[in-house]
């Protein structure tokens, strides 16, 4: 998309370090504010409905507007550059003459009015190292800023990826010029400068450092950035996450999503599944009575029931295995498996292929609503075993959390089984579901596990410390 030249020097290494750090700081602020601002708009859109929406995207354009036509007029007028078609003739051309008399242009106004493409490529251009003022590029990495954060949460299709890198890339180019300017290094490009200040931002704000180093490569097409890539995404991703978590994981956060990470928190080998368990289990009979059903169904929200039955040959209950709530409605809404007799085992047998509950399935489920029953009807029986997952996935009671963990995410459960070590009057001790993962439900029941990450950093640096003076 655009050429950035890799003249630079050794001492050039020290701007970058910081606009990695910049950037780590910035994008965890822009973080911080999104998520509060977001907040505010779902709560505003809780309240006014589409009316509120549609309000809410004509003020923010509005606004948008504003900046556009009115910020350009603090900004001077410049000589058009040589050689180049100045002013633009066409709307794409980033020499805006704007106010301007023949043979100049409005640098700002340029930014404002062009679109995301053409200010990113003017930004990245090594050709444009005198073409964009100080206060001019200062006003605009301002207003964009602001006006990210306000649009994005819109009820609009509005995107996020491309004015995170017009930011960037905006202190990227005034960190160049500062350099150029008053540190005496006449060499430097600002292009480059306006480059990595686009990958420290997208490290800072994203946190997603493999991805993008792949996508700013690209967007380049010169391999010999890829130092100064991994570079400037490694400090900003590492000082970002010192603060807070990336601007997707807020979002994910902020709506509650029972999102689990790649690996499990390091308290969770202090911890075993039955620590954090959902308990007592609310368990069905293998043949149940449809009131004993309907009465679980109505009194409980689970997705999953453990299914017992009892056998001559064990004077305790055992697991037959897991059904599904969907499941359960799905035979009470159809009535062909009601029996009046429990003990009658022909009745049950010859009519349990009478429903084929993979097809069933395959449209929307039925609601405890759409459930109408007698009173003859509750008093009768349902064997629920021909629709029972016999092979539930199971742990013991006392396996590390942190291993059930592991299992749970690589293997995409909904449900996981906590049995006791020893066998006993009850088959099931718990089940562990996403919710009981989650850190938030974890450290609310062992507040003493939390630890701060400055204490984390503390305790790196300590360690580090202990082992250099053991060596040495």
């Amino acid at each position: 998309m655009s050429e950035v030249s890799t003249n630079m020097r050794l001492m050039a290494l020290i701007p970058a370090l910081l606009l990695g750090i910049v950037g780590g700081i910035l994008g965890s602020l822009f973080t911080y504010l999104s998520g509060k601002i977001m907040k505010f708009y779902s709560n505003w859109h809780r309240k006014n409905e589409c009316v509120g929406k549609v309000l809410q995207a004509l003020l923010v354009s509005a606004i948008t507007s504003f900046c556009a036509f009115g910020l350009p007029w603090l900004a001077s007028c410049k000589p058009c550059p040589s050689g180049a078609e100045c002013p633009s003739s066409l709307p794409t051309g980033i020499y805006k003459r704007f106010t301007c008399s023949s043979g100049y242009y409005n640098d700002l106004a340029g930014l404002m009015f062009s679109t995301n493409d053409d200010v990113i490529r003017s930004l990245l251009n090594n050709n444009t190292n005198n073409e964009f003022q100080y206060s001019s590029l200062l006003i605009f990495l301002v207003s964009t800023f602001i006006l990210t954060l306000i649009t994005y949460g819109l009820a609009v299709p509005s995107g996020l990826f491309l004015p995170v890198i017009i930011i960037g890339a905006t202190y990227g180019r005034l960190t160049g010029k500062f350099m150029k300017s008053y540190i005496g290094f006449d060499n430097i490009d600002e292009g480059l400068f306006a480059y990595m200040g686009a990958a420290s931002f997208l490290g800072g704000s994203m946190r997603i450092a493999v991805s993008i180093c792949v996508i700013l490569l690209e967007l380049t097409n010169n391999l010999l950035m890829l130092p100064w890539t991994m570079l400037v995404l490694l400090i900003s991703k590492t000082v970002g996450d010192l603060f807070n978590v990336g601007v997707y994981d807020q979002i994910v956060i902020m709506k509650e999503l029972p999102f689990l990470e790649e690996k499990p928190e390091p308290y969770m080998k202090h911890l075993t599944t039955e620590d954090v368990c959902s308990c007592p289990v609310v368990s069905l009979s293998a043949i149940e009575r449809v009131s004993a059903i309907v009465e679980v169904l109505a009194k409980t929200n689970h997705n999953g029931f453990p299914v017992l039955e009892t056998t001559p040959a064990s004077p305790y209950p055992t697991l037959n295995g897991l059904i599904l709530r969907s499941h359960l409605l799905i035979l009470l809404r159809e009535k062909e498996l009601f029996f009046q007799d429990a003990c009658d085992p022909v009745c049950y047998d010859t009519k349990s292929g009478k429903i084929d509950i993979t097809k069933l399935m395959s449209g929307k489920g039925p609601t405890m609503s759409d459930i109408r029953l007698t009173a003859e009807e509750e008093g009768m029986f349902i064997d629920l075993r021909p629709f029972t997952n016999t092979s539930p996935y199971t742990v013991k009671e006392d396996m590390s959390l942190a291993k059930a963990f592991s299992l749970f995410r690589q293997l995409g459960l909904r449900h996981l089984c906590v049995i006791p070590r020893k066998g006993g009057p009850c088959p099931v001790v718990g089940i562990l579901t996403r919710h009981d993962f989650m850190p938030e439900y974890i450290l609310g029941l062992y507040p003493d596990l939390k630890i701060s990450k400055w204490r984390r950093i503390r305790i790196r640096l300590s360690l580090f410390k202990f082992v250099r003076k053991w060596c040495c």
